[in-house]
């Protein structure tokens, strides 16, 4: 198949995947509104603590595989067109990007809710796994950070905001500890890990006003809004 088909179809394909709200529907099977309950987000971080840790790390792993297939079949895909010459290996991989942020944005702005969504940091995660070697290690330092300040503060959405403010940085320091520079064409992934990581920051927007005001939710604190609530249908709109 041509790839001025081939290309469009992937893209789509990968924020149709992308907007499966896997949080909805595992909050669905068990009778609560994830966007109704808790942080009202439709992330493992919300199930976690709404139906227990285990739904909550399912939940994650889809969220995970929700960006790391499309990534890893478009990169198949479009590095064949590159060895048959049928596009540029510049090209194969500025478009194997572009269908990578397709499944991130479905997840953001899910073609299921409405258009809202989540804050994208475990399809970001799966994002970068699949972008191998480039984006893979710098992503996977990026979730120990997010790790360390979790434990430390008890606040997952500082560890998600932490990590996606490190996150471009530590791409650079990658490249340059690969190429021991930085060669032309690993700017192209710098900026992808600037665009992911500034969308991680702004999606946990209003999370750092509660942190500011000093109402986010702690690991281990529960409070009346992480009460489940259980209406007859699972749909509404996550904030």
């Amino acid at each position: 198949m041509s790839p001025a088909w081939t290309i469009p179809a992937m893209i789509v394909a990968a924020y149709l995947f992308g907007s499966v709200p896997y949080g909805v529907l595992v909050g669905a099977l068990h009778g609560v509104d994830v966007t109704a309950a808790g942080s009202k987000n439709i992330g493992a971080t919300n199930v976690g603590r709404l139906l227990g840790r285990k739904w909550g790390v399912l939940v994650f792993v889809l969220d995970v595989a929700k960006g790391l297939v499309p990534t890893l079949l478009a990169a198949l895909v479009l590095e064949n067109y590159a060895e048959a010459h049928l596009l540029s290996p510049v090209a194969a991989r500025l478009f194997t990007l572009a269908v990578a942020f397709a499944a991130v944005l479905g997840h953001n702005y899910s073609a299921f809710l409405r258009f809202k969504g989540g804050r994208g940091v475990a399809t970001t995660l799966g994002v970068c796994l699949g972008l191998y070697p480039g984006l893979t290690v710098p992503a996977l330092v990026a979730f120990a950070v997010w790790a360390v300040v979790v434990a430390v503060s008890r606040y997952v959405s500082l560890g998600s905001v932490t990590a996606g403010a490190v996150f471009p940085f530590l791409v650079v320091a990658w490249s340059w500890i690969r190429h021991q520079g930085l060669p032309e064409g690993d700017w192209p992934l710098i900026g992808f890990a600037l665009l992911l990581g500034g969308l991680v920051v702004y999606r946990h927007r209003a999370n750092l006003q509660r942190l500011a005001a000093g109402t986010e939710n702690r690991i281990g604190r529960r409070s009346a809004e992480n009460t489940p609530s259980r209406p007859p249908a699972a749909t509404g709109s996550p904030d």
